[in-house]
């Protein structure tokens, strides 16, 4: 199947709706008959009026407004590593890859806040990958700064994701602070209008609130089904695999090359550590970090030579994909 995928062929856009439909079907026979979107924070559920969430609908529409988001995201990301060069090679892996990582998990299937956050990583990617090259990238910075913005609306820890732009300033432009303190003003622009919107509706009080969660301690444990987690096991390996193959071909690579993948490191592990600010514990949040992942695991898969070890290994990943959906332990 990967072989496939290593060419830059319009008719694989079919084979992606195919593992698309393949990755998600054994939840459909576990899932309960209802489920509930809810944007849980305060300031989006301010602004969005309840009758807008899709509490109480059912898993079946869930699923498939989540698919559709997964298919367009697997498009654009697949656009973006293409368009930069990531790979060296133009190759649909990145969105193989995307849609079968956005389907570790059962919370991953469904429509969620932080899966909403990732069509905002991709369009961040853009901008930030964009600042090799750019003269000025004050303007750029400052859009980035709205986005965020946008985005710890939707799910707060979206706001991590600010460490991600200061880093990627230093890793691609000379130290500028007026770069830096734009970012910075971007976000308070959408900030001020929620406080004159919070004002307007008499609730300024509450508006402090917002960060309250920021305060939260790291856990010290995490009540998780162990079980379940087995589906990792090919993840981790094919990621190993990948930062070997890195490390062989790192010095190799243009600089702008280099560097992103630098900073797609970064985004992963921003993403992954920020999980502690939303209580309780829900897995559905490191849907965040499949976009990187995506990337790294199809340079592994574009550059690994053994074919029958490589096509055995994405198998294994997708027979353990839908083989954990039909069984919930």
């Amino acid at each position: 199947m990967i072989r496939f995928f290593k060419a830059l062929n319009p008719l694989n856009i079919l084979w992606l709706a195919v593992v698309l439909f393949i990755s998600r079907m054994g939840y459909l026979f576990n899932a309960p008959a209802k489920t509930e979107f809810a944007f849980s924070e305060p300031v989006a559920r301010l602004l969005i009026p309840p009758g807008a969430y899709l509490n109480g609908a059912s898993t079946t529409l869930s699923i498939l407004l989540a698919g559709v988001a997964v298919f367009i995201q697997a498009l654009l990301l697949n656009h973006l590593v293409n368009h930069f060069n990531l790979l060296g090679k133009p190759t649909f892996l990145p969105g193989l890859m995307y849609i079968t990582l956005s389907a570790l998990f059962a919370p991953f299937l469904l429509l969620s806040p932080p899966l909403l956050c990732n069509f905002l990583i991709i369009w961040m990617l853009f901008k930030l990958f964009s600042f090799y090259k750019s003269a000025d990238a004050k303007s750029s910075a400052y859009d980035l700064g709205l986005m965020i913005a946008v985005g710890s609306v939707v799910y707060l820890p979206f706001i991590y994701f600010f460490l991600g732009l200061w880093i990627a300033l230093f890793i691609f432009r000379p130290l500028n602070w007026r770069e830096i303190i734009a970012g910075v003003l971007g976000y308070a622009t959408i900030f001020f209008f929620l406080a004159v919107y919070y004002y307007m509706n008499d609730s300024l009080g509450e508006f402090s609130k917002i960060w309250a969660p920021l305060g939260a301690r790291f856990p010290d444990k995490i009540d998780i089904h162990y079980i379940s987690y087995l589906v990792l096991v090919p993840v981790i390996v094919i990621l190993a695999l990948c930062f070997v193959k890195l490390q062989q071909n790192f010095f190799k690579s243009y600089v702008q090359v280099r560097k992103s993948f630098q900073l797609l490191f970064i985004i992963f592990l921003i993403a992954g550590l920020s999980f502690y600010i939303k209580k309780p514990f829900n897995i559905n949040h490191f849907v965040l970090c499949t976009v990187p992942a995506a990337v790294f695991c199809s340079y592994y898969f574009l550059y690994a030579k053994n074919k029958w070890f490589y096509e055995s290994l994405y198998l294994l990943l997708l027979i353990s994909v839908v083989y954990f959906q039909f069984n919930t332990f």
